[in-house]
């Protein structure tokens, strides 16, 4: 089976694929980290993984082209989130729809700054 690849995750789907070029140039900025490309998400990882990117469209029927989820230490309690659980103790996963570079903004560049240093 061919392995999977961001050109393959994302085939077809050339919104979502520049979205995620701008999420990853933001991740590149805050320093050395992996990237890793499954079936049903990417991440993106130091010790463990702090975001993951994935196509709603995949699963249900929804025109937002990427959600870029971040796994964070505490709840941030921001409007900005579609939606926020608690999957364990001590992390709390964020989940923000993107349809636009724009929202990738220094807010949600800090957001992920955090979310990058609390994954060492």
């Amino acid at each position: 089976m061919q392995p999977w690849t961001v050109e393959r995750f994302f085939a077809g789907a050339p919104d979502a694929l520049g979205l995620y070029q701008a999420a990853e140039r933001m991740a590149a900025e805050l320093g050395p980290h992996d990237v890793r490309v499954g079936k049903s998400q990417i991440s993106f990882r130091r010790r463990r993984g702090y975001a993951y990117l994935w196509r709603p469209g995949v699963y249900v029927n929804s025109p937002v082209p990427l959600v870029l989820s971040l796994a964070l230490p505490r709840n941030l309690g921001s409007p900005r989130f579609k939606q926020v659980v608690h999957p364990a103790k001590g992390t709390w996963m964020h989940h923000l729809e993107l349809t636009d570079s724009s929202q990738l903004d220094a807010e949600v560049r800090g957001w992920l700054l955090e979310a990058y240093e609390a994954a060492a």
